[in-house]
């Protein structure tokens, strides 16, 4: 629908985005997306159950924890086969160190860039 020339334009506010990521000699290793797996996992106890909680197959979540697990070059999570009960898989310690340091870092790269943006030489432009 087109708006009448008299009816001023609604404008938006342009927000600064950073995307963040941790590399081991210039590969990539862990970023957003490796550290909502992880949450997963530790939540939920299993592989399967944390790739059915991200609406991703079996197949990628465990491919995308052993190619880190690769790169890193030790394990990150620790898997049990059989016995009774749920929870079969959980991180290890440098899994969950790795999680809370990136969770940290993105928090603060966010905050740093938020911060700078608002800045008055740079902040609030907006678009129509």
């Amino acid at each position: 629908m087109a708006r009448s020339r008299g009816t001023p334009k609604r404008r938006r506010l342009v927000k600064a985005r950073v995307k963040v990521w941790l590399e081991v000699e210039g590969r990539y290793v862990f970023g957003y997306g490796m550290s909502r797996i992880f949450k997963a996992v530790e939540a939920t106890g299993s592989i399967k159950a944390a790739a059915r909680e991200l609406g991703k197959s079996y197949r990628h979540v465990w491919g995308r924890i052993k190619q880190t697990e690769r790169v890193v070059g030790e394990p990150l999570v620790e898997t049990r086969v059989g016995g009774t009960g749920t929870r079969r898989s959980c991180l290890t310690p440098l899994a969950a160190r790795l999680v809370a340091d990136f969770d940290a870092l993105r928090d603060r790269m966010f905050a740093a860039v938020e911060a700078e943006y608002a800045r008055p030489r740079a902040g609030g432009a907006q678009v129509d």
